[in-house]
């Protein structure tokens, strides 16, 4: 799979049907950093049918989506990979900056990004107060992936709304 390289990830996605491959990336809860293998990089092939949705998103939210993605493509997503060490080089004067506004973190428990190697002890052990001092709380909810204002929305509202009350 070549990310650098524009066309072939996007003929890629093409090749296994666009709804599936946003029921997957929607759907997935396969802890740690998300893993593209050349084989199968969406782990569709096994499949027998389509993907079930879970009840936060219906068939008709993934044909809006799906919809939006034949028109326009796949690039401008994925452009954001293709720049990504340019994007370090760009911000590499802020290296060490901390945040210094009030700040909640919110994640889920299942979250890709959440369940990679390291950021739980980052998160949960000084570190991530240390770089964000004015941080107030740390809020993980159980049983929730990557699109947490999604999957529990009036959850999420919530603990937003009691947040920005306090100021």
């Amino acid at each position: 799979m070549i990310f650098q390289e524009t066309g072939v990830m996007e003929d890629e996605i093409k090749s296994y049907e666009t709804a599936q491959v946003l029921k997957k990336i929607l759907t997935d809860r396969t802890p740690g950093p998300p893993s593209l293998p050349k084989s199968d990089p969406f782990g569709l092939k096994a499949l027998d049918g389509p993907l079930p949705l879970p009840p936060w998103i219906s068939e008709d939210d993934i044909k809006y989506v799906v919809d939006k993605f034949d028109r326009t493509g796949f690039t401008g997503a994925l452009n954001y990979y293709r720049t990504m060490d340019l994007n370090w080089e760009l911000m590499a004067a802020w290296t060490g900056a901390q945040v210094k506004v009030a700040v909640l973190y919110v994640v889920g428990d299942e979250d890709m990004v959440y369940t990679t190697p390291g950021l739980k002890e980052y998160v949960h052990g000084g570190g991530f107060k240390k770089d964000v001092p004015f941080l107030q709380d740390i809020v993980v909810m159980e049983g929730v992936g990557h699109f947490l204002h999604q999957e529990k929305p009036q959850q999420s509202t919530g603990l937003i709304h009691d947040f920005i009350k306090k100021f």
